[in-house]
């Protein structure tokens, strides 16, 4: 996507700022907030980064119309400070502190239409003036100000980034309407007694956020664009790829809505990925726009497997649900060497991986039991999910790696055969190719987590020992042995077209520490699966969204906030509540467990 020229359309009272769009600087990923109205008659979406607005999504989330907007002070920015200025809205407080000067910016947005308000006070030891940088990233957005002339040394106004006509309204008057839409909604949920009731209501608020308003169960992965993403047109020629949808991520918020309360947003989920995801063929694009249309287009054979997932826990067997989900259950079926997958979860290796296999398997028991409901023949679905259950481990865990105790779970195996010391690269800038016996990964819990093993399975229970060996940091986990997904040693962004091979670093992932609390339920370790959810919230930002990564215990500038990791926190919360995890196919676990 190519920036526009600067536009700062301001009152005539007030000073432009302009700079060229050519020399913004990419903005961090790390968003200290995120908000939007509950009302679909207000299609904008903001979000807040260290020095004001950073980008504005409008008429989809999958569109960022505007880069930045931010109040100067005699031309230059403050640092800000972000935190909820109501615990129960997505409303935010900014404080910004610059050179003698002070200020206190509150956002919201009309739920009547697509505008951004900002509710500004401002204070200086000498006289300032006041101005405030736009820099639009398509056409059609305006600013307008009610902040006074400079210089000043007191101000009391408000800035509007409005899309479109309309009549702007006073600050209280949309702000008190906008409060009032969350908090009707979180009303009409509940909330588990395991956690932090602010941050649970934030991770509940920030996933009903993700859903975009003209395609309803479309929800975005975040609202960020991280490192290369962000300013490599070559490596995305539009936009990167997280203001898109994900079916893997989708089901994940999905399973956390549900056990919220929310099912009507798990219905309208499963809808957009049957109904505008799903491909002919049956099989479902690695990720797609908010309308549908596929953008990267592996095969992920867990994302295929997801609708028969959530078809089950949603209990859906009409007709038409259930025409769409036979068409994924038999592309898993007639997939080239299926349960092979072209891509495994992490999105970069194709293979045979334990926690997609685990997803097939539970997929197709989940779709049997579904037609069987309706009084249809699944022999065949069962057939080969059995099949798989009773390979995985020889397709997956190895018995001659570097590790102990064996035999243990691999990350994937590129011929079914983990025994050999077959050798690929790992991408995201390794400079070597590794023997796939030493590369690990904390996904296998899919295999416990979905009921296709016990958690006290000698092999699980081994493969346990080996990640937290190999992987386990801090409390928290990396995806993979030698994940180069991360930024450089000295803190420079990701990237894979840099001029030279430049090292790499994945760091910690929030959401597997909550993975491996609902491994620990599984084990009756209550206790380790309440501290894996205090660790989690431990990474939540002043504003308390959860970031995708972390170093020593802070949001890097990953994806932020990442829905995943909030839908993580959710659903282990509830799990905890209830001594298992919520999200395990009852029926998955009687065949194969009981």
């Amino acid at each position: 996507m190519k920036y526009l020229a600067l536009v700062a359309l301001l009152l005539a009272s007030m000073t432009p700022v302009a700079r060229a769009a050519a020399d913004v600087v990419p903005l961090p990923a790390d968003k200290q907030g995120f908000g939007t109205a509950r009302s679909a008659a207000s299609p904008v979406w903001f979000t807040l980064g260290h020095q004001g607005l950073s980008e504005i999504f409008f008429p989809d989330l999958s569109t960022p119309a505007t880069r930045e907007t931010r109040l100067l002070v005699d031309g230059k920015p403050g640092k800000a400070h972000t935190e909820p200025a109501d615990d129960r809205s997505l409303t935010f407080r900014q404080r910004l502190r610059g050179d003698g000067w002070r200020a206190e910016i509150t956002y919201v947005t009309d739920p009547q239409r697509p505008a951004v308000l900002a509710d500004v006070a401002f204070s200086s030891d000498r006289p300032a003036r006041l101005s405030i940088e736009h820099v639009p990233m398509k056409a059609g957005s305006s600013v307008r100000s009610t902040l006074p002339t400079g210089p000043v040394r007191q101000a009391r106004g408000t800035f509007t980034v409005s899309f479109g006509p309309g009549q702007d309204r006073g600050f209280r008057e949309v702000a008190r309407e906008y409060a009032q839409g969350w908090h009707t909604y979180l009303d009409g949920l509940k909330r588990p007694k395991s956690a932090d009731r602010r941050l649970y209501d934030m991770s509940v608020m920030v996933l009903a956020a993700t859903e975009d308003k003209t395609n309803p169960g479309a929800s975005i992965a975040s609202p960020s664009f991280p490192w290369a993403f962000g300013f490599d047109r070559q490596l995305a020629p539009e936009l990167g790829p997280y203001a898109l949808v994900w079916p893997r991520d989708l089901y994940h918020v999905s399973t956390a809505m549900i056990a919220a309360g929310d099912r009507g947003f798990a219905q309208r989920a499963l809808d957009f990925m049957l109904q505008k995801q799903q491909q002919p063929d049956g099989h479902l694009p690695q990720n797609t726009r908010v309308d549908g249309t596929p953008v990267w287009t592996k095969v992920q054979l867990d994302q295929t497997a997801a609708p028969l997932l959530l078809a089950w826990h949603l209990d859906r067997t009409d007709k038409s649900t259930v025409d769409s989900l036979r068409r994924s259950a038999d592309y898993l079926l007639s997939y080239p060497n299926s349960p092979f997958s072209e891509q495994e979860r992490w999105e970069n290796q194709d293979g045979y991986s334990p926690a997609t296999i685990a997803s097939a398997i539970a997929g197709l028991v989940c779709f049997a039991d579904l037609l069987q409901r309706n009084g249809e023949n699944a022999e065949k679905y069962l057939t080969a999910a059995d099949e798989w259950q009773r390979k995985v481990e020889s397709w997956t865990a190895t018995s001659t790696g570097p590790y102990e105790p064996k035999p243990y779970y691999l990350r994937v195996t590129k011929d079914g055969q983990p025994d050999n010391g077959t050798k690929y690269n790992l991408g995201d800038n390794n400079p070597t190719d590794i023997d796939q016996r030493a590369v690990v990964d904390p996904s296998f819990l899919e295999l416990t987590r979905l009921g296709v093993k016990r958690a006290d399975d000698p092999v699980v229970r081994n493969t346990v020992r080996v990640v937290d060996q190999q992987l386990k940091e801090q409390g928290y986990w990396h995806r993979f042995t030698q994940d180069g997904y991360g930024e450089t040693a000295d803190g420079r962004p990701w990237n894979i077209n840099w001029p030279t091979p430049t090292r790499t670093y994945g760091r910690l992932w929030p959401l597997l520490t909550g993975e491996r609390g609902e491994y620990e339920l599984l084990l009756g370790q209550k206790a380790g699966a309440a501290k894996r959810l205090n660790e989690i919230a431990k990474t939540a930002n002043s504003g308390r969204m959860l970031p995708e990564q972390v170093w020593d215990g802070r949001g890097t500038t990953s994806a932020t906030p990442l829905a995943w990791t909030h839908a993580q926190y959710v659903r282990l919360a509830w799990s905890l509540d209830r001594g298992t995890p919520v999200e395990r196919p009852s029926v998955v676990v009687q065949r194969y467990l009981s």
